[in-house]
């Protein structure tokens, strides 16, 4: 990570700067439904143009199989121009002859939005000609997509062994803040770590349990750990064949000194919708046909006053079913808790993956968030400890 470059100090006036930002936005009837994304890229875009760069800005956008009229990047330039508050130009593809034209219409300080680099398939294969033909388009490269840094693609990887490359700011943010709560942290530090499965995060939690002082388990996935100790859990979402691999981490974890926190009481039903006939149980007493489906006030007291004493909080999933009511109420409650202590000054709170970051936005609090990182796939594969290709490039 010491080794990324930026373009602080490089004189970029004149300069074609590629940009692989990251503009893959829910739309919805042509309009841009959350501009989170976008919002969060413009400084960036800014600060180049306002240095009299020719700013071109590439990005995916969905999973089209060819060319889709439907996954056009046009729309979004458009948001972006509105929210750039100067002028957007578009150029009709990513490489070739549309791509040239709109690059030469450039003058210094212009942005032009390519269209969406999943129309060529040598996008996703990091086919070595696709990113020459990008790298023909620029004079300078800049990485500023963390979101898609696990991805080793022709835009994130490839086109660095043909251009200087430079990692952007909205990526340094993302990697500085994931670095103060996993690398650097003030301790005591917590995890949280919510979501329906454990399996789809073993590795997240087998890295974490070596590097925190307290885990706590959420969501369905708590429900797979209390059932391999032995604990009656209903009709709720829960996975009897990873039983073991919860034992395995209950045990590396006491191995490590990290604390893991699960559910004292919760909220059953037996629905699975809106409005459903809920109650409070306490985690031994789940009756047979109910399902579990979000922590109770007891858990939501003991993980905020366990916050109170903690200084940093990398927090990863939800605690229960939040996308339904009543079913949110314990992931809100803790987020609230969490948000509090942050404007406080005493906790630095780093979240980040989509249903996280859907759930911070339910319970009104993640512009209280120290960091809320907009990555999905990026942020988990950082949680594990992995490698993520596309800053590998920026780094070499």
């Amino acid at each position: 990570m010491d080794k990324l470059k930026t373009t602080d100090g490089i004189d970029v006036a004149g300069k074609r700067v590629i940009v692989r930002a990251d503009l893959n936005v829910p739309i919805k009837n042509g309009k841009v439904t959350d501009a989170t994304r976008l919002e969060r890229v413009v400084p960036g875009l800014k600060a180049l143009s306002d240095r009299g760069a020719k700013v071109i800005v590439i990005s995916h956008f969905g999973r089209p199989k060819g060319v889709d009229p439907e996954l056009s990047l046009r729309p979004v330039a458009q948001t972006l121009q509105y929210l750039l508050g100067r002028p957007v130009k578009f150029g009709e593809d990513s490489i070739g002859a549309a791509a040239e034209a709109a690059v030469q219409s450039l003058s210094n300080g212009d942005i032009a939005v390519l269209e969406n680099l999943r129309f060529h398939k040598g996008e996703e294969k990091n086919d070595p000609e696709f990113a020459s033909a990008l790298a023909k388009l620029g004079d300078v490269f800049v990485g500023d997509a963390f979101s898609c840094a696990h991805r080793a693609h022709a835009s994130t990887e490839g086109i660095t062994h043909h251009l200087p490359s430079y990692a952007g700011p909205l990526l340094m943010e993302e990697i500085n803040a994931l670095r103060t709560a996993l690398e650097k942290p003030q301790r005591p530090t917590a995890a949280l770590v919510g979501g329906a499965k454990v399996s789809t995060k073993i590795p997240v939690l087998t890295n974490l349990v070596a590097k925190v002082d307290k885990l706590i388990i959420g969501g369905g996935m708590a429900n797979t750990f209390l059932q391999a100790a032995g604990t009656n859990v209903g009709k709720s979402l829960a996975e009897p064949e990873f039983a073991e691999t919860a034992r395995e981490i209950l045990a590396k974890a006491k191995e490590k000194g990290c604390e893991i926190i699960l559910p004292v009481d919760v909220v059953i039903a037996r629905e699975f919708k809106e409005g459903a006939a809920s109650e409070v149980v306490a985690i031994d007493d789940v009756p047979a046909d109910a399902m579990i489906l979000d922590v109770g006030p007891k858990s939501v007291a003991h993980v905020t006053d366990m916050l109170t004493g903690t200084k940093t909080l990398l927090w990863n999933g939800p605690m229960g079913a939040f996308e339904i009511a009543p079913f949110g109420e314990g992931t809100f409650a803790v987020a609230r808790a969490a948000a509090s202590l942050t404007k406080a000054g005493k906790l630095v709170s780093v979240a980040g993956g989509g249903d996280t970051v859907a759930a911070l936005n339910a319970a009104n609090v993640t512009d209280e968030f120290t960091y809320v990182s907009t990555a999905g796939g990026a942020f988990l594969e950082w949680l594990e400890g992995r490698e993520l290709p596309g800053i590998a490039a920026l780094a070499r």
